[in-house]
Order: structure tokens, then C-alpha cells, then sequence
């Protein structure tokens, strides 16, 4: 894609500034393309810098990492490719077999272990529930499942939890949690919030890898 240029006319600490032909036309009869072209003689000079052509920009691979410490261990490794939903691969080990509530917490803060990492992350205010529901936090992953030696190895897909941009998790702490999550679906006064998914087993703060 060709960007035209753009010249400035300074009278003074006055600027005014033009772009399309007349920037090309006074490129084309300066002594460079670049910045610094004087134009205009006298006490009026105008300045021209012609963009670069050529100028694009691609999707990149994306990854980030978060390691699990507490009553129980984990990584969790994550990827985005460009815009797209985020791959979420999670292994955990020693946890009670069953069903375990998995969310994104909105701090990245363990000097209090995994009070300090603050509540779901929520930056559309909604209330608690499953990741498939259109009502939900941005950090509520659902539950993932222990096997009977009490392992998970489990793979998540998400649209709400991107690698960078405004909502970008990177900072921000995974949680594993004592309990099975009821999606907001219990009847529990902790199910709009929490999901009634009990208390914090471990969590790790999302850092960039290479």
C-alpha cells in the first residue's frame, strides 16, 4: 500500500499541514525525499517527509506462560495467533479427582499467596458464569477435570482472554480452586461472583515468553 507524503509550511512556530499530491508534488522538487526538503524560500519553508511504501503489518504468534504454586503445582502455557482466540494448555498435578473451578483473576498480586490476586478478572462488569455463556466474566474459564491420580491435562479455547491489547492477560493471575465452578447456575449466594468453586488451591502470574 503506498502512503502519499506530508509537508509542512511553518511561518514562524505556526504549522500547517498537507498531504496527496501537493506533499508529493513539492517531494518531487525538493533536493531529497526524506525530511528536511526546503521547498519555499524566504520566511515561509516547507518541510517534506515522504513516507515509506510498502508498509504493513502481519499477525504474530503470541505466547505466555503461568506457573502454579500452592497446596498443588501447575504450567499453563498460553498462545494467540494474531486476533484470533487464545489456547489455554493446562497441567496440574495433585488435585482431589473431580471437577475444579479454573479462572483468571484480575491482579497478578502473591505477596498474600492467592487472596492477593483480587476477584475474577471483569472488565465488562457482568456477573458470574460458564465460558460458553454470553453473560460472563472475561475470566471465568470453567472448570477442568482431575483424573483419578488427581492430574489434569486439559486444553481450553478462548475469545476473552487475549495476549495483549486493552484486556490483555498478561499480569494478571490463573487460579485453581478447591471446587467444582456451578457457572452461576447453583442457587448459591457465591454463584453470580464466583461460582461458589471454594478456595484457592494455587495460582501463577501470565508472563510473555519468547
Amino acid at each position: 500500500m503506498a502512503i502519499g507524503g506530508i509537508c509542512v509550511e511553518a511561518p514562524l512556530a505556526r504549522f500547517r499541514v498537507y498531504g496527496g499530491e501537493r506533499a508529493a508534488a513539492a517531494a518531487r522538487l525538493g533536493r531529497s525525499a526524506f525530511a528536511g526538503a526546503r521547498i519555499a524560500p524566504g520566511r515561509r519553508q516547507l518541510h517534506c517527509i515522504r513516507a515509506a511504501r510498502g508498509i504493513g503489518i502481519t499477525a504474530e504468534l503470541k505466547k505466555a506462560v503461568a506457573v502454579l504454586k500452592g497446596s498443588v503445582d501447575g504450567v499453563v502455557n498460553l498462545e494467540q495467533d494474531g486476533d484470533g482466540p487464545t489456547t489455554v494448555k493446562v497441567k496440574i498435578s495433585g488435585l482431589t479427582p473431580g471437577k475444579h473451578g479454573f479462572h483468571l483473576h484480575e491482579f497478578g498480586d502473591t505477596t498474600n499467596g492467592c487472596l492477593s490476586t483480587g476477584a475474577h478478572f471483569n472488565p465488562e462488569n457482568k456477573t458470574h458464569g460458564g465460558p460458553n455463556d454470553s453473560v460472563r466474566h472475561a475470566g471465568d474459564l470453567g472448570n477442568v477435570v482431575a483424573d483419578d491420580k488427581g492430574n489434569v491435562d486439559e486444553v481450553i479455547v478462548d475469545s476473552q482472554i487475549p495476549l495483549s491489547g486493552v484486556n490483555s492477560v498478561i499480569g494478571r493471575a490463573l487460579v485453581i480452586h478447591e471446587l467444582e465452578d456451578d457457572l452461576g447456575k447453583g442457587g448459591h449466594e457465591l454463584s453470580p461472583t464466583t461460582g461458589n468453586a471454594g478456595g484457592r488451591l494455587a495460582c501463577g502470574v501470565v508472563g510473555l515468553t519468547p
